[in-house]
């Protein structure tokens, strides 16, 4: 069995959003300071030893965020009214996987609160 490695890199960005098909509070706009935490995995490292350059995955991540920071969720077509944390996590995924194409990303993780998060895992991978 060959080894795995993993990075990580983290980001937060605050912004709006409203849940077109919730009946509760969350139907009524609202904001969220976002937690996100992208993962990339492999099991080659390359001449320096490392899997990833954490810059260069920090650098795309911040890019991404920054694209929805001090928003409306709602207003990006992406979500057609229902920006929910999966996915937000899923539209972090997709947009990470254009800038950095070469990069196995392999979780991406977005924490609503401190204690409420969602996980996208491509192609169904387990953790």
């Amino acid at each position: 069995m060959s080894a795995i490695y993993r990075v990580r890199a983290e980001a937060s960005f605050a912004a709006a959003h409203f849940l077109s098909n919730y009946h509760g509070k969350c139907e009524n706009l609202h904001g969220h300071n976002y937690k996100v935490r992208i993962y990339a995995q492999g099991d080659k490292l390359d001449e320096g030893g490392m899997l990833l350059d954490f810059g260069i995955l920090k650098k795309a991540l911040r890019e991404v965020t920054e694209e929805l920071d001090h928003k409306n969720l709602n207003d990006i077509e992406f979500f057609k009214g229902n920006p929910s944390a999966e996915l937000i996590a899923t539209y972090i995924y997709n947009q990470m996987v254009m800038k950095i194409p070469d990069t196995p990303i392999w979780k991406v993780e977005v924490f609503e609160t401190d204690e409420n998060l969602a996980i996208y895992l491509p192609d169904g991978d387990k953790e």
